[in-house]
């Protein structure tokens, strides 16, 4: 069986803690179906291919399976060769029955995927997976790999993201484990679990990172790589960037923005003790009452990243989420009512949309209603491509990013937000 599959998008996240206040209206549930469901190969979409260019080389990034003999690969290079076909890497993933051989290739533009694919068939190739690279692709998979790691050791927020990139187009979900329980749930053992196409881990705090690729099962290769990532995060224990700026509001105000986590939950209630019944409904869709229930899962690290603003006295009074949301990025935010209309909440989304672009997420979304007209100035404020849906009161704005995102650092002030 051949798998094509061109233009895949490679970077986004799962990573999200349960938050059903923010889900349970229809339209919404609605809304969310159509994004996320598990897409065919956009071969498979009758969406037409880009037409090539004479003389033009074309990166391509594919896996087969060989039989573990002498001369099997030998085989499978003649046969690339015989199409002009240039190797630029090779990695091979040993299996108990055969090697899968992951390549990145060069190959004349003018020779789609299903060619190579053909001539990999007639090479004794099985079980041939492909899809376009790009430039980022060429770099070695030592020096990909201990990138990720450095990056993971750095920020604890860092591991869903580099679990990304390093496995490739894949979802990825957080579970936390059981109340008051000492097992992972699902009874996943420490050293985790292999499934074919899906990959199960303990997570450092003790649920289950689950890790599924429908279209390209996992190899015990790359099982142990992702394993290796988790331990490195779990022996490092909690941990965020110590930096954080110092910014003046356009009305003289000092405020300070940095990363929050879990250690900021007592501050994160106090804020919402102090804010108004309407500004928790805009930023929570839910019960009033309900605000508090989740802050422990918006606030860890691995469901996404948080921004916390303080005043010069030490006080919490702005929040920044940004969430892994299956193949998407959610941002949220709110601040305390008597800081609302000075740019903190504008300061909050730019920087938010800067690190989802660093993170390599191609858009955002805000879930709001139509009447919360801050984030909606707010949105407008990024300068960026916006598509709006509104459904039954419910507002999803996506923002498509792009190379002039900014963290809008020294504008402070210059955007109404919540």
């Amino acid at each position: 069986m051949t798998r094509k599959v061109t233009e895949v998008t490679n970077i986004q996240n799962d990573c999200r803690p349960a938050t059903p206040w923010q889900r349970l209206t229809a339209a919404l549930h609605t809304w969310r179906t159509r994004r996320h469901e598990h897409a065919p190969p956009a071969d498979d979409t009758e969406s037409p291919a880009p037409e090539p260019v004479p003389g033009a080389n074309t990166l391509w990034r594919m896996r087969t399976t060989v039989k573990d003999e002498p001369g099997s690969l030998a085989a499978l290079c003649t046969a690339l060769a015989g199409h002009r076909v240039d190797i630029l890497s090779l990695q091979t993933h040993p299996l108990a029955e055969g090697t899968v051989d992951e390549f990145l290739l060069r190959a004349p533009g003018e020779l789609d995927a299903s060619g190579i694919a053909a001539a990999v068939r007639t090479a004794g190739g099985t079980d041939t997976w492909i899809e376009r690279a790009d430039a980022h692709d060429l770099v070695d998979a030592p020096t990909r790999i201990l990138g990720l790691a450095a990056r993971t050791a750095l920020d604890a927020a860092e591991l869903p993201l580099a679990l990304r990139q390093l496995l490739g187009r894949c979802t990825i979900r957080s579970q936390p484990a059981p109340a008051g329980g000492t097992r992972a749930a699902d009874g996943v053992p420490v050293e985790g679990a292999l499934d074919d196409t899906v990959m199960r881990l303990r997570a450092p705090e003790g649920g289950v990172i689950t890790v599924e690729r429908p279209y390209l099962p996992f190899t015990p290769t790359e099982f142990a790589r992702a394993r290796a990532l988790v331990e490195l995060d779990a022996r490092l224990g909690p941990r965020v960037p110590h930096g954080r700026d110092v910014l003046t509001l356009a009305e003289g105000s000092d405020i300070t923005v940095r990363r929050a986590d879990t250690r900021d939950l007592e501050a994160a209630r106090e804020m919402h003790e102090r804010c108004s019944d309407r500004t928790l409904r805009l930023r929570y869709h839910g019960p009033v009452g309900d605000a508090d229930r989740y802050l422990n899962h918006l606030l860890s690290p691995r469901f996404g990243r948080t921004l916390a603003v303080q005043t010069a006295s030490g006080r919490l009074v702005g929040l920044g989420h940004l969430l892994w949301d299956r193949d998407e990025t959610e941002i949220a935010l709110i601040v305390e009512d008597a800081w609302q209309r000075r740019g903190v909440g504008g300061e909050l989304l730019g920087r938010l949309v800067a690190m989802a672009a660093e993170g390599g997420c191609r858009s955002v979304y805000a879930v709001t209603q139509a009447s919360n007209t801050g984030m909606v100035a707010a949105m407008r404020g990024l300068g960026l491509p916006l598509d709006y849906q509104v459904e039954e009161g419910t507002l999803v704005i996506t923002a498509r990013l792009g190379e002039s995102v900014s963290t809008g650092a020294g504008e402070v002030g210059s955007t109404s937000a919540p």
